[in-house]
């Protein structure tokens, strides 16, 4: 199955695909991953995002799951994590590392450079199941991600009733949206509900549910965040609302309206109405008829996802499921998995990074756990790097502006720090090394930062070349 952070992996098949037929064509057949059984973790379920809000959708039959992420959700609160002691160390390292004993300076700078905290987590929103009234073995199972319109698609049979859902992530309006059809009459009976492990309150009230997710402290940085995450369901059938969910009985089709935003307004200011921006987004998102909203939703990727096509030589395996065309790629003929890659990663980015929204962080906008791998940061020895190999050579260049904002205001929040020669940063915009000299620190040459320079310098020379398997968090 794709794992999303081998965002990278899509920039490697390009490179690939020009060398094997350097000609951008025109392709008839959908860009589509496709599969005949469920996901059955979270790397096996199908992401989409609008670069606000994030999902994952595992597209089970009986127990869907919906993983959410907000990209403004955040552990702590705006700080401040300059070491008060790098700067009378700060020769001893140079003389240090110029004299070949980059030991001695590693520990000098682990001791007194590197204080903590090392950064904040990325949080999870938590988990919109929809339960079906009765379990059944479906056939005739199908589920795919389709890039072309990036929609989320679930199709099976149960006795003789086709059901359908799909599900996106609107890039017009700030919702996401799953819809449900049966092509029975009063075949669909479901409740909707939120899960999350994360302390929340959930509340129910006309047929919809606010669930309030609190903040975590960090490393002794107080929670400055709450997310509220709404969830309204509209539907033909029969609705009644439960103590923890909404129930829906004898429908033929079904609406779930999702949003979700926190008091985040940016690095510094955490003041925002989460409660207003979500009735704003939903009042807007429901005033428009399902069709409208998906047409909307279309034309607005499009812009952006349809610039590039790429046709590679197909195969035998080019109509084969997703997952069994990657089991048997190496060594194979598949050139076509490559083009079908190559749009995965275009489609990801543009996914996680848009303008106005924050920059593509380490897993994209994609987090179910409440502690992240490496706190799903932005890692700039490496990984952040790679979210963006794709935005100019797969002409998507305005999903870098979030990135250059980032920087921007890294400009702000390091110019301190940089006088100390320490380089780093969260979605706070934290601006030390973090974890360890040989992971945190990028070394200036000397005279380029002292305490009478009187301004920050940029790094000159990267310090890690370890591998997210050996890295600390």
């Amino acid at each position: 199955m794709l794992q999303l952070k081998n965002m990278w992996l899509a920039a490697c098949c390009l490179m690939v695909a020009v060398t094997a037929d350097a000609q951008i064509l025109k392709t008839k057949d959908a860009k589509v991953l496709s599969y005949s059984r469920p996901a059955t973790c979270w790397l096996e379920a199908l992401p989409i995002g609008n670069s606000h809000l994030g999902a994952m959708v595992y597209g089970d039959p009986n127990h869907e799951q919906i993983q959410l992420n907000e990209e403004t959700f955040w552990s702590g609160s705006p700080h401040n994590n300059d070491s008060q002691e790098a700067l009378q160390y700060l020769p001893q390292v140079r003389n240090d590392i110029f004299n070949g004993n980059e030991e001695a300076a590693a520990a000098l700078i682990d001791k007194h450079f590197i204080k903590g905290p090392h950064g904040m987590k990325y949080l999870t929103l938590g988990t919109v199941t929809i339960d079906f009234d009765v379990e059944q073995n479906p056939y005739k199972y199908h589920r795919n991600l389709n890039l072309d319109n990036a929609t989320a698609n679930v199709s099976y049979m149960k006795k003789n009733v086709e059901f359908r859902r799909t599900t996106f992530a609107s890039m017009e309006d700030n919702v996401i949206v799953v819809r449900l059809t049966a092509n029975k009459k009063n075949s669909l009976s479901f409740k909707v509900g939120h899960q999350c492990e994360l302390e929340n309150s959930n509340k129910v009230a006309d047929h919809g549910i606010t669930a309030v997710i609190n903040g975590v402290d960090h490393e002794g940085v107080k929670a400055g965040l709450k997310a509220e995450c709404r969830i309204q369901v509209v539907s033909d059938g029969t609705m009644e609302d439960g103590f923890h969910d909404v129930h829906v009985m004898g429908a033929t089709t079904a609406t779930i309206y999702i949003t979700a935003a926190t008091n985040f307004v940016n690095y510094h200011d955490v003041s925002g109405n989460a409660a207003e921006k979500n009735r704003v987004a939903l009042a807007q998102a429901m005033a428009k008829p399902y069709d409208k909203l998906l047409e909307a939703h279309v034309k607005k990727y499009s812009e952006q996802f349809n610039r590039v096509k790429l046709e590679l030589d197909k195969s035998e395996m080019s109509k084969a499921n997703t997952d069994r065309r990657l089991e048997v790629f190496e060594g194979g003929k598949d050139m076509d998995l490559v083009a079908l890659m190559f749009q995965y990663g275009r489609y990801l980015l543009i996914c996680s990074s848009q303008p106005g929204g924050q920059p593509a962080n380490l897993q994209g906008v994609w987090n179910n756990k409440k502690n992240a791998p490496w706190d799903s940061k932005y890692t700039i020895n490496i990984n952040t790097e790679m979210n963006y190999w794709l935005a100019n050579v797969g002409n998507i260049p305005e999903t870098q502006m979030p990135l250059f904002d980032l920087i921007k205001d890294l400009s702000v929040t390091g110019a301190k720090t940089a006088r100390r020669c320490m380089a780093a940063g969260d979605g706070w915009r934290t601006t030390t090394p973090t974890s360890g000299a040989s992971q945190g620190r990028w070394t200036a040459l000397p005279g380029e930062c002292s305490p009478t320079a009187g301004r920050g310098s940029l790094p000159t020379s990267g310090s890690t070349t370890s591998s997210p398997a050996t890295r600390s968090s």
